[in-house]
């Protein structure tokens, strides 16, 4: 079936308008590829700037025109930034409109130049961290504050105490009194000089590296935060030595075995001479607001794909639908045909993928219901260690092993398979010259910290590891491992969703996932899933044969209610094979009137997407008001949760697209009795 550019255009200005980001494309001679409605409103750009073509310099005169980049010449500030924009490089910046908005803009080069450039509102955020810093600001000059009055009560105690022991037990109270409120602030404040050496530490600051307030005091910084953390807040003591202020975000390994996230800032102490003679440290847990703020961009990266594919996923599966059946009535009329072998089945088998990947699309984007149920997780690692070895060159040794029996976890097994033989391939793909491969399935206690860092609820869940010993990943790379599109594989060698995909599907099946890399090492990819008590069910039986179905509903009646006619076409040929009297409507209104009118009519197959009106859930509905006897069974390429789960109580049960003859006949059978 061809689709034409304009439905093309259509479904993807549709798919953009749903995201609450602005979003252009703009080609390499700088004209308008697509843009969406939140960019138009966000910048107040008028509709006619929307058509594709405009080039880029309208957009930027009509920014000058009104003022939008302050006071100027309008061409020379045009000129500065059309030139700008043809080096197509990355950029990043913050405006604030004339009507106060504060805009995030950033853009991308794409591969064969022009670029693509997103907008989004940050003016609450920024509000929230110009908060957070008149907090901190406020906060160190409270310290600061306290810490000149302690040096000036220390100098005014020091020059007397020979003279009078009343003032030394003075400055004793006021080194304690001073303690009890450093102690008492919630936050890390430290001192040490331009020996690289503590002075002094409350006792937050303190056991954060295991250490007490007493026992810091006089130690090295390498010896209190250890080499790992050193290495990475060297440079910065180095540059607050000099006399500069600086804030940095360092990672470390608390006392109790998690890793949290801190934010420091060190201020010099300037001594009467003008040099430093030491720093301030004022440091705060930042973990909590670096695991929502990861949270948070993981959720729109969901929300957007997922919005994009719910959005193409009901034409994709049309479409798969007429390749499927006419593949496969192509051959049901060549049997035996070497031709048959060659080229059908491996079409169909192409086919099959392509559903596969919008299922596993939509399931990433937690809009595809999956089906959970209790699956032993030692059965599926050696069953799945068969077909793995297959794929596998000889170079490579693949080793199944397990700590524990009754491995059960509630998670839907395909899903699961496709997630295990996607790490085992990475995997592969990072041992070029050979190497070893374990797949290892353990019980792990997970709470506290761990629980926390996995955003996942305390308790025991089953492990399923696969290590290999391979190339690794930097940290760079294994920070946006999970990012959509993301990949390290070169062009056309991989799409980019496969950990995207992982991620959501173990996330959507209330689990979390742990990776461990090193370069020249290799790399651990842990999935945890809750653990399960029930039972493993058994198999299901065979399907209904298509022989018995048709013997079941030849004869019959059906009245085939589909827009799409090439869709239509195929499946009255699949009604027909099974034996049925096939009438054709191409909307819920038409379908309606012949159910009144036609009594032969015993069972109606609807799409559920159609144009007017009537929609095959309405179309549902009326039948079963006015001919309750007539059965009812709904198609669809794509159908969002809460539409599943509405179709499902009481209604016309739901038969997914793309389907074969096969699981047509075995629907319309389960329907019939």
């Amino acid at each position: 079936m061809k689709v034409s550019d304009r439905l093309y255009r259509e479904m993807m200005v549709a798919g953009l308008d749903r995201l609450d980001q602005g979003i252009t494309v703009i080609d390499s001679e700088l004209r308008l590829i697509a843009c969406n409605r939140t960019f138009l409103e966000l910048l107040d750009f008028p509709d006619a700037l929307s058509r594709p073509g405009t080039h880029f310099e309208q957009f930027i005169r009509y920014n000058a025109e009104r003022g939008e980049y302050g006071p100027g010449d309008p061409e020379l500030q045009v000129a500065e930034r059309v030139a700008a924009a043809r080096a197509f490089t990355v950029h990043e910046t913050l405006r604030q409109r004339p009507n106060g908005r504060l805009l995030s803009i950033r853009g991308f080069p794409l591969p064969h130049r022009g670029f693509i450039t997103l907008y989004s509102d940050v003016t609450e955020q920024e509000h929230q961290r110009e908060k957070l810093t008149r907090h901190q600001t406020e906060l160190e000059h409270h310290i600061q504050r306290r810490t000149a009055e302690l040096t000036k009560a220390n100098a005014e105690l020091t020059a007397a105490v020979d003279a009078n022991r009343h003032i030394t037990a003075a400055l004793q109270h006021s080194e304690g009194r001073l303690r009890q409120i450093t102690d008492t602030i919630p936050a890390h404040i430290a001192y040490f000089d331009h020996t690289w050496t503590y002075r002094y530490a409350n006792k937050r600051y303190a056991r954060w590296f295991g250490w007490t307030a007493e026992s810091i005091v006089d130690q090295p910084i390498r010896e209190v935060v250890g080499p790992a953390v050193f290495a990475l807040v060297e440079e910065h003591v180095r540059r607050a030595l000099t006399g500069e202020k600086v804030t940095y975000e360092y990672p470390l390994i608390a006392p109790s075995g998690a890793t949290v996230y801190a934010r420091s800032t060190l201020l010099p102490d300037i001594g009467p001479d003008g040099g430093v003679q030491g720093c301030y440290v004022h440091a705060v847990d930042v973990t909590e607001q670096r695991r929502t703020h990861f949270a948070l961009a993981q959720a729109q990266k969901l929300e957007a794909i997922g919005q994009l594919t719910g959005g193409l996923a009901h034409d994709f599966n049309n479409m798969l639908t007429v390749v499927v059946g006419n593949l496969s009535g192509l051959r049901d009329g060549l049997p035996g045909s070497a031709l048959v072998e060659e080229y059908v089945d491996p079409a169909l088998e192409a086919a099959g993928r392509g559903a596969e990947l919008i299922k596993r699309l939509l399931a990433f984007s937690r809009q595809q219901p999956m089906d959970p149920c209790p699956v032993d997780v030692n059965e599926l690692a050696l069953s799945m260690a068969k077909l793995i070895r297959r794929s596998l060159p000889g170079s490579i040794s693949l080793l199944t092993s397990s700590s524990a029996g009754d491995l059960i976890v509630e998670a839907d097994p395909h899903q699961l398979e496709s997630a295990l033989l996607n790490l085992v391939l990475n995997a592969k793909d990072a041992m070029p010259d050979g190497g070893s491969l374990v797949v290892d399935s353990s019980v792990e206690q997970v709470d506290g910290a761990d629980a926390a860092d996995l955003e996942v609820e305390p308790g025991d869940y089953v492990q399923i590891a696969v290590t290999d010993n391979g190339t690794g990943m930097d940290p760079k790379t294994l920070a946006r491992v999970f990012e959509p599109f993301f990949t390290t594989k070169k062009f056309g060698m991989g799409s980019g969703l496969g950990m995207a995909m992982v991620y959501g599907f173990i996330k959507q099946s209330g689990g979390g996932v742990r990776i461990r890399s090193r370069q020249a090492l290799g790399t651990t990819v842990a999935l945890l899933l809750p653990r399960s008590r029930r039972a493993v069910r058994a198999e299901h039986g065979p399907l209904v044969a298509a022989g018995g179905a048709r013997a079941s509903l030849s004869g019959r009646v059906v009245l085939l209610v589909e827009d799409d006619p090439e869709v239509r076409k195929v499946v009255r040929n699949q009604l027909a094979a099974l034996g049925c009297s096939v009438l054709e409507a191409e909307n819920g209104s038409e379908a309606a009137d012949m159910i009144e009118t036609i009594p032969a009519i015993s069972l109606v197959l609807s799409d559920v997407v159609m144009p007017g009106g009537m929609d095959g859930r309405a179309l549902a509905r009326f039948i079963r008001r006015f001919r309750p006897e007539v059965p009812v069974l709904l198609m669809s390429g794509y159908a969002e949760q809460g539409e599943k789960r509405a179709l499902g109580e009481g209604s016309a049960p739901l038969l997914d697209k793309p389907f074969s003859r096969e699981q047509l006949a075995e629907a319309l059978q389960a329907l019939v009795g």
